[in-house]
């Protein structure tokens, strides 16, 4: 993320906004008036309060400050806004405004979101502690094996040790073991060459291959057939790849994460999983926690999923109430939960707030879930006449 300044002048939470996105790791400075002719920054965004730019003489003037600095975006935010919440862009994204009553933890984040390029925010203790060590663990060049709960961000967390890394622009490739046939794993992970079975038309040099100087991500390695795990093995060793019906080895440089959300002792315990392989594949492990145990993370995460799916649309804002049910709830399925009930809630909510009303979690009641949508159609339709 850019420079980004906070222009002090009429604006009482600006230290609050500083403090939050230096949290968040952003380069961030607050600066008076008088600062902003000595300022050259480019590709950087300006965050003001609309009083500011009244004093300023009006948007034309703001505009003249930010071209002289060499910003590429503007946030101008409107606090104690009896009106409520409402979210405008103009010059394709350039130009935002955002108007509100109050600075929540849902507001900051809205204007973390406008502001951030990451796909993902978060705010708990425990991630904080997490992606630290993901940080350190990047600059190196070791095996890493993420194990938790299924929708607790393994393969963001996979990513992000690839974005860290020194391999960041190679190519970082996933598979999902579990999703492909076994006769299929093979050819896909090691490739073949033409003829070497029916139906191989042409060469292919496989995963391991095109991942090479990169970063190669082995999904649900758990699922993996026992008779492709004894190969892997062997090029993890010896970094050498043998396609199938080859005669000879191809040298490879890849980081190898690998991701499951399954009890590996217990598995080779089972003799499910080679034991050899598991610790060759363990060198730095890494656990991913249920959502329910880190809950300021909540509210981060709902917005950047917003943000996701309303990429071509307005930011909604998360009410009070809203924000108290996403809270309190256990979210058994994760994120991938989170991510359901807040699309639902994107079908159902006005003017871009979602309120109560708009929170549908328990799908497995039917009759309840569908009479609380024609409830909450009933009164918008009241609200509208």
């Amino acid at each position: 993320m850019k420079e980004i300044y906070i222009i002090k002048d009429c604006f009482e939470n600006c230290e609050e906004i500083s403090n939050f996105f230096s949290g968040k790791g952003s380069g961030v400075k607050l600066i008076d008036n008088e600062d902003i002719n000595n300022l050259e920054s480019s590709k950087s965004t300006i965050l003001i309060h609309q009083k500011f730019e009244e004093k300023k003489g009006g948007k034309s003037e703001i505009l003249k400050i930010a071209r002289n600095i060499g910003c590429t975006k503007i946030i101008v935010l409107n606090s104690n806004n009896e009106n409520g919440y409402s979210l405008s862009k103009d010059m394709g994204g350039a130009y935002i405004k955002l108007s509100f009553k109050i600075i929540d933890e849902v507001i900051k984040e809205i204007i973390f979101q406008t502001i951030s390029t990451e796909k993902y925010s978060f705010s708990d203790k425990k991630t904080i502690c997490l992606v630290n060590m993901v940080e350190k663990v990047a600059k190196t060049d070791v095996t890493v094996f993420i194990h938790g709960p299924t929708g607790t961000g393994k393969e963001v967390i996979s990513n992000l040790i690839h974005k860290k890394s020194e391999r960041s622009e190679k190519p970082f490739i996933a598979i999902n073991c579990a999703a492909i046939p076994e006769n299929m794993l093979e050819a896909m992970l090691f490739g073949h060459e033409k003829g070497a079975f029916t139906g191989a038309s042409s060469a292919n040099k496989g995963i391991f291959r095109a991942a090479d100087t990169g970063t190669l991500l082995l999904d649900e390695i758990s699922e993996m057939p026992l008779s492709l795990q004894a190969k892997l093995l062997r090029v993890l060793q010896e970094k050498k790849v043998t396609p199938i019906g080859g005669q000879r080895d191809i040298d490879v440089n890849v980081r190898v994460i690998a991701t499951t959300n399954r009890d590996m002792l217990v598995e080779v315990k089972e003799k499910k999983f080679r034991e050899d392989l598991y610790y060759r594949l363990n060198v730095f492990p890494i656990e991913t926690h249920n959502l329910s145990d880190r809950p300021d993370d909540i509210l981060p995460i709902s917005i950047a999923l917003l943000n996701r799916h309303t990429e071509n649309s307005i930011l909604p804002y998360l009410n009070v109430k809203a924000q108290q049910i996403l809270r309190e709830y256990s979210w058994p399925g994760n994120v991938r939960e989170l991510e359901n009930v807040l699309q639902r809630a994107l079908v159902l909510c006005e003017n871009n707030i979602i309120g109560e009303k708009d929170i549908m979690i328990d799908v497995s009641k039917q009759s309840n879930f569908y009479n609380n949508i024609q409830e909450n159609l009933s009164e918008n339709k009241l609200m509208q006449a």
